[in-house]
C-alpha cells in the first residue's frame, strides 16, 4: 500500500479555489508533482507500521486541508529526524498525564521529545480571498489572454451569486482593453482600467493588469493576480504563542527536554514574530540623553514568574513548510529564556535563536536542511506548472 497510486494523469491545471487539497495532490499531473508524490510514499513508509494508516488518512482527507497539512508537517518532522542518525518512536504514552506525544527521540544517546502542530489549526483555515471558492474560480476561469486581474470586495451578499453573468461581464471588459495601450498608460502614471460588478448584494471592483508580451496567450495562467492583502496580514506573534501554549502543557511532566515544533502557515512568517510570542514585546526606555532596551513580560517564556511554561525547552518554527519548500526553508529552534527549562538538544540542520539579557543572538545551522531529508539541494526538479509555449512560423 502507497499514499498515491502510479497511474496516468493528465490534468495539469493549478489548484482551484474550491478544490481540497487532498484531490490537488493526487490529481496534478507533471514530472514536478510525480516527484512530490513518490517523496510523500517514500517517508510514509518510513513510519512505524501502527502510525501509517491514520498519516495516509489525513493525508487524503477532502474534507479538511489543515489535516493534510498537518500530515504533511510531520512527516517533514519524523525524516529530518531519523535523516540526522536519531532513532525515532511514535505516540508513546509519556509524561504525568497519560498522553501520547508525536516522538520520542533518541539521538547520541540523548532522548528527547517533539510535539507537531500545525498553526493553520488556530487560524481556522484562513485563506489569501475574501471570496467564496465558486466564485473564485469563476473569476480565474474567464478567458484572459492579455491580462492578470486584481480585485477589491467592497460588499458580500448573503448567497454564492450567479456565475455565468459574472464571467461573461468580466470577458466582454477585459477584450475590450488593448495590452500595450495601458501599459503605455502605466509609463504616464495614469491609473488602471477598473470594472465594477454588482449583483445580489455583491459588489467587487477589477483592476486589469497587462501580462508582458511573452506572457501572453496561455490558456493555463490564471486570471486573478493579485488577491486583497488587508484580510489576512498581522496577528503572527499571538498565532504562534497560541499554538506553543496550546502543546506546552498537555503533558504535565515529561522529565525530558521538550521540544514544541509549530509549522507556520502565515503568509509572511517573520522571525520578529516568534521572537515577540517567545520572548516578550521588545521595548525602549528613555532615561535622560541615554536610551536602554529591555522586554515586556508577555511572552511565552517571560509572562510567567513560576515557571509554569519552563517545561518546553524550545520551539522549532519553519516558515510556510510544503514539499516545494522543503529542501529551501530554513528550521528554526527557539531556545527557552526560562531558567527551570531542561536543555533542547540541537540538530545539524537547525539554525538556534537564544535571548541573551534582552537581545535575542541567532547562529546559523551547520548543514543544509536538505542534507537530513535524502534530498537534493534543488528538489523538486523542474516547473510546477510549465508554461504551455505556442509553435510559431518564421
Amino acid at each position: 500500500m502507497v499514499v498515491y497510486a502510479r497511474r496516468d494523469r493528465t490534468d495539469v491545471s493549478p489548484k482551484r479555489a474550491a478544490e481540497p487539497d487532498a484531490e490537488f495532490f493526487e490529481r496534478i499531473a507533471g514530472p514536478f508533482w510525480d516527484q512530490v508524490r513518490d517523496v510523500i510514499n517514500e517517508w510514509w513508509s518510513h513510519l512505524p507500521g501502527q502510525a501509517q494508516p491514520g498519516v495516509r488518512s489525513r493525508l487524503l482527507d477532502r474534507n479538511s486541508d489543515t489535516n493534510v497539512y498537518s500530515a504533511l508537517w510531520e512527516l517533514y518532522l519524523h525524516e529530518m529526524l531519523i535523516g540526522s542518525g536519531c532513532t525515532v518512536e511514535v505516540e508513546l504514552e509519556l509524561g504525568t498525564r497519560g498522553k501520547n506525544p508525536d516522538f520520542l527521540v533518541t539521538c547520541d544517546g540523548e532522548q528527547f521529545v517533539v510535539e507537531a502542530i500545525w498553526a493553520a489549526q488556530r487560524l481556522g483555515d484562513t485563506t489569501s480571498s475574501p471570496l467564496p471558492p465558486q466564485l473564485a474560480d469563476a473569476i480565474d476561469g474567464v478567458s484572459s489572454p492579455n491580462f492578470f486581474v486584481a480585485y477589491e470586495l467592497d460588499s458580500a451578499g448573503s448567497a454564492t451569486p450567479p456565475q455565468k453573468r459574472l464571467k461573461a461581464e468580466l470577458t466582454r471588459w477585459l477584450a475590450s482593453l488593448d495590452p500595450d495601450q495601458v501599459i503605455a498608460q502605466y509609463r504616464l502614471n495614469l491609473p488602471p482600467p477598473e470594472h465594477t460588478w454588482q449583483e445580489a448584494g455583491w459588489c467587487v471592483t477589477f483592476k486589469a493588469i497587462p501580462r508582458s508580451p511573452g506572457k501572453r496567450g496561455d490558456p493555463t495562467s490564471r486570471t486573478v493576480g493579485v488577491h486583497p492583502a488587508t484580510a489576512w496580514l498581522g496577528g503572527e506573534s499571538d498565532r504562534g504563542l497560541d499554538a506553543v501554549k496550546k502543546k506546552g502543557g498537555k503533558y504535565g511532566d515529561l522529565a525530558l527536554p521538550f521540544i514544541v515544533a509549530v509549522g507556520h502557515a502565515a503568509f509572511f512568517p517573520e522571525d520578529e514574530d516568534t521572537e515577540t510570542a517567545l520572548y516578550g514585546t521588545s521595548v525602549e526606555y528613555a532615561h535622560a540623553s541615554t536610551p536602554t532596551f529591555g522586554r515586556n513580560h508577555d511572552g511565552y517564556w517571560s509572562a510567567t514568574y513560576d515557571h509554569a511554561h519552563g517545561r518546553v525547552s524550545g520551539v522549532l518554527t519553519v516558515g510556510n513548510p510544503a514539499p516545494w519548500t522543503w529542501t529551501k526553508n530554513i528550521p528554526v529552534l527557539w531556545k527557552s529564556s526560562d531558567s527551570s527549562s531542561l536543555p533542547a538538544p540541537i540538530l545539524p540542520t537547525w539554525a538556534t535563536a537564544q535571548l541573551i539579557d534582552v537581545r535575542v543572538e541567532h547562529q546559523p545551522a551547520a548543514c543544509p536542511a536538505h542534507t537530513a531529508l535524502g534530498l537534493p539541494e534543488h528538489w523538486p526538479v523542474g516547473d510546477a506548472f510549465p508554461r504551455r509555449h505556442q509553435s510559431s512560423t518564421g
